[in-house]
């Protein structure tokens, strides 16, 4: 590979210096700065400049976050679209942990053993292909069928009540499946799931070298500067993944092979499917763009001389603590996890370093202290895995909202009030100098705040509405039950699904067919059109319906909800930053750097890898109307909503008791140090007294 790119810039100089004569040496001396000022400015010298690869690696974090969020936005959408349950969409979500687990401690052990800029790269081409395999099923699939007429002509006839000797003969699903049809729905869940596997193992390197490749080449009174600049812009993410969501969500899915004529779907409408892939083609062209400048970067540049000039005093202190291990931010010291294990042994072989790896672990895992926090951590990482991959869709069923709608109050309200509190969690930590015992119960106090504000969810919502055939309490106002019968004449397919919500009783008809309805028109009113349906006989009069499912009675509910689980998250996440002082501060020296890898390890394996999964299921147990496509159940059409509410909320209220419980252990168990420390320090003065 030649001589290191890093040692170029120097090069030069020394040539130039053999080739002098002995007058010009001093003159060559003296100007030695300036002419390295000037280099710094020619293109070349760009990308021996720590300062742009902070620049391309806070644009490159920013891209990898919102490719890896944008499923989470999305999640309902794509059940719908193929048929998953909520279980199968929560693995998925969490399937890129898996690829994460498997290669963490091998990049940890190699960190600095490989060229840091160019693994960064293809790590990052490797999560683009990641996010292209994820828009790919979307082009190998059919057209998006919202009813039973066939791809090219999808109409409003489908699902009339017509006379049965009229209509076509309702054939069973399974009929119309076969093992090609098996074969490709399981080869597009397929494709995803390995999407979901590369996104993970190409996201590995970025983060650990990205920050240790900084750490090691910026001045150490510039380095917390450049992280916080970092972690400031990669925050940003997720924020612009539910933004980028919310907007492709209002587009159709088949955008770009729409039907003759159009469709007759609004956003509002239940079987409305959005563009889902679009965000990740866009999200995957970022990443690429991101990735480049990294083939450029070399293996090694200069150390930067200079200090910034902007609040030099500050950052200077602000390194010295960090150099010491007593003011490291919430941010910094989780990205620095991968980068440690190095420094550990160095000079161990993979074999020497997995024999000494499970004493280290065993001695760790021994630490009480060490321990809780790590469980107090795994309870809030599963509460906030559940509520980032599944709040929107409990939003959209619960308060009868747009896919669209529900990703723009996260990225509006949720997720920037989540940052609010993890600064404010570091800033208490530094500016009033918190010891463990302090922190500890800070993190307590924030616990108890987060369960008291979760309280009030379990009332904030309403019932599921009527619906015909379905739910159970239809009671004596039901117009099915004052006309009974009224669907006999019609051959309505069971698998169809078209709502329609007769508003005068507020029931809902799965289809017109099943209301009774013959006929249908369109109505033109501000540019927008809606259909009715008329001459149904299960509607009093004969009347008509419109289109779409009946509206929440309690939508008015929907803004105090969103507060009151926007400041929960905030107050959880104030807890961040001092619950890491407790491991940084409660473990040996030299066990520090790997109790903080070990840390993250633990959290993906047993909170984001398993907590999706256990909320998917949580809530397909409330499911009261399951879609079937080839005997099998596939994507839920209606919910129990106070069974669904009593059991999301309900399950972060368990994960927010258990943060509690933990919380509440370390501080009588710092309390019970506390008292024999002083008891040692008394006994030891008394025996100094007597001597």
């Amino acid at each position: 590979m030649g001589p290191r790119i890093g040692e170029g810039p120097h090069m030069p100089d020394r040539d130039n210096k053999a080739a002098m004569g002995t007058e010009d040496m001093h003159e060559s001396k003296v100007s030695m700065e300036s002419q390295d000022a000037l280099q710094d400015a020619q293109p070349p010298r760009l990308f021996h400049s720590i300062k742009f690869f902070v620049l391309c690696h806070s644009i490159l974090q920013l891209a990898q976050l919102m490719i890896s969020g944008y499923l989470k936005s999305s999640i309902s959408t794509v059940e719908k679209r193929f048929g998953l349950s909520s279980q199968t969409s929560g693995l998925l979500a969490a399937f890129n942990e898996v690829g994460s687990v498997s290669l963490i401690l091998f990049v940890s052990y190699f960190g600095n053993r490989v060229h840091r800029p160019r693994m960064i790269g293809c790590g990052a081409i490797l999560v683009a292909l990641a996010g292209l395999l994820m828009a790919l099923p979307h082009f190998l699939s059919e057209p998006y069928r919202y009813d039973n007429s066939d791809y090219k002509s999808q109409d409003m006839e489908a699902s009339l009540c017509l006379p049965t000797t009229v209509a076509p003969a309702s054939t069973p699903s399974n009929d119309s499946c076969s093992s090609h049809t098996e074969a490709k729905h399981l080869t597009m869940v397929g494709i995803m799931f390995t999407a979901q596997t590369l996104l993970g193992i190409g996201g590995v390197p970025i983060q650990p070298f990205g920050i240790s490749y900084i750490d090691d080449f910026a001045h150490h009174s510039n380095s917390p500067l450049y992280l916080g600049i970092l972690f400031a812009v990669t925050t940003i993410g997720p924020g612009m993944a539910y933004g980028l969501g919310s907007l492709m969500l209002r587009l159709y899915v088949d955008i770009d092979r729409m039907p003759e004529g159009g469709i007759n779907l609004t956003p509002k409408d239940p079987r409305w499917v959005g563009a889902w892939w679009l965000g990740f083609l866009i999200s995957a062209g970022l990443v690429v763009l991101a990735a480049i400048p990294y083939f450029f970067f070399p293996r090694e540049m200069p150390k930067e001389k200079h200090e910034l000039h902007l609040r030099r005093k500050v950052l200077t202190g602000a390194a010295s603590r960090v150099s010491k291990g007593e003011a490291l931010t919430s941010q910094q010291e989780p990205l620095k996890k991968e980068t440690g294990l190095p420094q550990i042994a160095p000079d161990l072989t993979v074999v020497q370093f997995i024999k000494v790896f499970p004493r280290v672990l065993l001695r760790m895992l021994r630490h009480p202290i060490f321990l809780l926090v790590v469980l107090s951590q795994v309870c809030t990482s599963s509460m906030v895995a559940g509520m980032a991959t599944f709040l929107p869709k409990f939003l959209e069923r619960q308060f009868s909202i747009t896919a669209s709608f529900a990703n723009l109050l996260l990225g509006a309200f949720t997720i920037p009030l989540a940052i609010v509190g993890i600064v404010l969690g570091g800033v208490l930590v530094k500016r009033l100098h918190l010891s463990p015992m302090q922190c500890s119960i800070l993190c307590l106090l924030g616990s108890l705040l987060c369960m008291v504000l979760s309280l009030p969810l379990f009332f904030i919502g309403c019932s599921t509405h009527q619906i015909a055939g379905i739910t159970q309490d239809l009671g004596a106002q039901t117009e099915t039950s004052l006309f009974p019968g009224c669907t006999e004449p019609c051959s309505c397919q069971s698998d169809d699904f078209n709502p329609v919500c007769d508003t005068s009783a507020h029931v809902e008809y799965i289809t017109p067919c099943h209301a009774g309805c013959t006929g249908h028109v369109v109505q033109e009113a501000l540019g927008k059109s809606q259909v009715f349906y008329t001459n149904c006989s299960c509607v009093a009069g004969g009347g008509s319906v419109p289109a779409g499912s009946c509206e929440s009675a309690c939508s008015n509910l929907l803004l105090p909800f969103i507060l009151l689980t926007s400041l929960g998250v905030m107050v959880a996440s104030i807890t961040h930053t001092p619950s890491f002082m407790l491991i940084l501060r409660g473990v040996k020296k030299e066990d520090k750097i790997l109790a903080v890898g070990m840390q993250f390890m633990l959290l993906r394996v047993l909170a984001w890898m398993p907590s999706p999964v256990i909320h998917g299921s949580a809530i397909d147990t409330t499911c009261v109307h399951w879609a079937l496509s080839c005997g099998r159940r596939a994507v839920c059409r209606y919910y129990d909503h106070d069974l669904l509410r009593t059991r999301f909320i309900g399950l972060q209220f368990f994960f927010k008791s258990g943060l509690l419980v933990c919380f509440t252990l370390i501080v009588a168990i710092l309390r019970q140090q506390n008292k024999e420390a002083s008891v040692k320090a008394t006994v030891k003065n008394i025996d100094l007294q007597q001597l």
